[in-house]
């Protein structure tokens, strides 16, 4: 039997059929086309299914389930969209509409975050836990929560919104509106944030830093560019990075202190940076932790599923 598990963004509807072994056989997109009633996208989301199989060579009665990684806030068991500021989503019965289409056994939906958190903790970098975090550290700084071998939703759905907590009473403008986020900080947004920022300070001050040249050959300044000049020895990018890794490391170690995950995985574009990362922020982390030294310590870990980490958490929603 196999598995489908849907990616929901707002640019694109990604596909991937999911076998037994938790490993992605064949995928497939569409554009998502977000400007347009949410029934339009419901029959894509059927069409691209069916075709997916057909492609393959796999009829719909071997799909076991098909599960929905959405953004925003949903209800697995009224099947609703219930929010998404980036889809039509308004109390959206999308699995209802859906179950018109496609015969499959089971649908389920989830936040895209939980359902990453969940693909982590059942075939990634958390697997064989019973409780986990996942951190995502990409455009935003998302999160999922696994208690107990389940998701935390929290009573309303809408629980995980890790990167809102608070690090910086009056601090850095949120999106969400808020100011001193923890997103505003640790995400790939808050990096290239501090990191023109330094630019601008050391052409002010006629100071030399590599980041300069880094930035021109890559066309942008982007979430690598300190790092590549920590690299290269370049003092000014180390400034930038160790900023960067005091805010992720202060919400991480308050992120332990909370949960007490067994393990904590950071997905994102940020986590590209792999050991070097950890390296740098592990230590930070535990020095800061809540009973260290004397309780067991969690262990914190890249996020191993990458992009893929939607499709297989939504595939296996449910288990």
């Amino acid at each position: 039997m196999y598995r489908i598990g849907i990616d929901l963004g707002g640019t694109n509807i990604a596909a991937g059929i999911v076998n037994e072994e938790f490993k992605i056989i064949a995928k497939d997109s569409v554009p998502t086309n977000a400007n347009r009633p949410g029934e339009e996208i419901v029959t894509d989301i059927a069409n691209l299914c069916k075709k997916l199989c057909a492609d393959n060579g796999i009829a719909l009665s071997e799909i076991k389930s098909l599960g929905i990684a959405s953004p925003g806030i949903v209800d697995d068991e009224s099947g609703e969209a219930i929010y998404a500021n980036n889809l039509p989503f308004d109390h959206f019965p999308i699995l209802p509409l859906l179950k018109k289409q496609l015969p499959f056994p089971e649908l389920h939906i989830e936040n895209d975050a939980n359902a990453a958190a969940w693909g982590e903790a059942i075939a990634g970098a958390a697997k064989g836990s019973k409780s986990s975090v996942m951190i995502t550290l990409g455009t935003g700084v998302g999160g999922g929560i696994i208690d107990g071998g389940k998701v935390f939703k929290g009573f309303n759905s809408a629980a995980g919104e890790l990167g809102h907590i608070v690090i910086a009473v009056d601090g850095r403008p949120c999106s969400c509106g808020r100011r001193g986020c923890w997103e505003a900080y640790s995400s790939a947004t808050g990096l290239i944030n501090m990191t023109k920022e330094k630019l601008a300070e050391c052409e002010k001050a006629g100071r030399a830093t590599v980041m300069t040249e880094i930035a021109e050959a890559a066309g942008k300044v982007n979430g690598r560019t300190a790092f590549d000049g920590m690299r290269r020895g370049d003092e000014a990018a180390r400034e930038v990075v160790e900023e960067y890794i005091k805010y992720l490391a202060s919400g991480l170690a308050s992120m332990i202190n909370i949960f007490q995950p067994e393990v904590v995985s950071i997905g994102g574009g940020i986590s590209n940076e792999g050991q070097y990362l950890l390296d740098l922020v592990v230590p930070a982390v535990y020095a800061q932790i809540y009973g260290k030294g004397v309780v067991s310590t969690p262990d914190i870990r890249i996020a191993t599923l990458r992009n893929d980490a939607g499709i297989i958490g939504a595939a296996v929603l449910g288990m």
